[in-house]
C-alpha cells in the first residue's frame, strides 16, 4: 500500500489496482503548486467534512474521475443537489465493504458545514481495512476519549491532525497516538497556514521522546505502509 501526500489533510491511498484519495485540497494551497488536479483519477474521495479546507477541489476531481465519494450522508446528499450523484453517505459508527476493503466511519470532534454555508453534517474519521493493514484517518478533530475505543484495533498506522489552532496540536496528537495505541502516525493539516505553522524539529523530538514514529511527508512524497 502507498500513501501519497498532497498537501494539508490530503492524502491518496493506492492499493490492490485502487486509488483512495481523502479530502482534496490542492489547487488553492501554494504548498501544493506542483501538483497537477487535473491528473488525479482515484477510484474514491473519502470526505472528512465539509470545510473548503478538505473539499475544494472535489467537484472537479469526481467530475475527471466519476469518483465515488465516501462521505456522511449530509454531504451525498448536498452532492446529489449539484448533480454529483456518485456518493456512498455513512454515519459515525456505520461500517461498509467496498471493492477495496472495509470502512467504518469514526467520530471527529470539530465543526463542519459546507462551502455555501448549508448543514455538513458531523464531521468524521475513517478506519480502513484493507488486506492486512489497519489505517486511522482522523480527519480535523480535538483529543477525545472516544480515540481510546480504537486501542484494540492494533493498527498499522494513523493520520493525524498536529497543527493546532484549528485541530489538535502536537501535544494532543501524542497523547492521541497513546489512546488508539498506534505507533506508526503520519501528520497532517500543519504549515498551510499562518496560524497553523509549526517547528518540525520540535514535533518531531515530541514524538521521538513518546516513541512514536512520526512521519512529516513533503507535497507529493509518496510512502509505503
Amino acid at each position: 500500500m502507498k500513501a501519497t501526500f498532497y498537501g494539508h489533510a490530503s492524502f491518496e491511498l493506492e492499493t490492490g489496482g485502487k486509488k483512495l484519495l481523502f479530502d482534496p485540497f490542492i489547487s488553492p494551497n501554494p504548498l501544493a503548486k506542483n501538483i497537477d488536479v487535473n491528473s488525479l483519477k482515484p477510484d474514491y474521495i473519502l470526505l472528512s467534512h465539509g470545510h473548503g479546507d478538505h473539499m475544494a477541489d472535489l467537484e472537479t476531481i469526481q467530475k475527471n474521475s466519476n469518483a465515488k465519494v465516501i462521505c456522511i450522508a449530509e454531504i451525498a446528499g448536498w452532492l446529489g443537489a449539484k448533480g454529483i450523484e456518485n456518493t456512498h453517505g455513512m454515519n459515525i459508527g456505520g461500517g461498509f465493504d467496498f471493492d477495496f476493503g472495509r470502512v467504518k466511519m469514526v467520530y471527529a470532534l470539530h465543526s463542519s458545514s459546507m462551502p455555501d454555508g448549508a448543514y455538513g453534517g458531523t464531521p468524521a474519521g475513517f478506519v480502513l481495512y484493507i488486506g492486512d493493514k489497519k489505517i486511522y484517518y482522523a480527519g480535523d478533530t480535538a483529543l477525545t476519549l472516544d480515540m481510546k475505543l480504537l486501542a484494540d484495533e492494533n493498527l498499522d498506522w494513523a493520520i493525524l491532525p498536529i497543527g493546532d489552532n484549528y485541530t489538535m496540536g502536537a501535544d494532543d496528537a501524542v497523547k492521541a497516538a497513546a489512546f488508539i495505541n498506534c505507533k506508526n502516525i503520519i501528520g497532517m493539516h500543519y504549515d498551510t497556514f499562518p496560524v497553523i505553522k509549526i517547528d518540525q524539529a520540535a514535533v518531531k523530538q515530541k514524538f521521538e521522546k513518546a516513541g512514536l514514529n512520526l512521519k512529516l511527508l513533503a507535497v507529493g512524497e509518496s510512502l509505503s505502509l
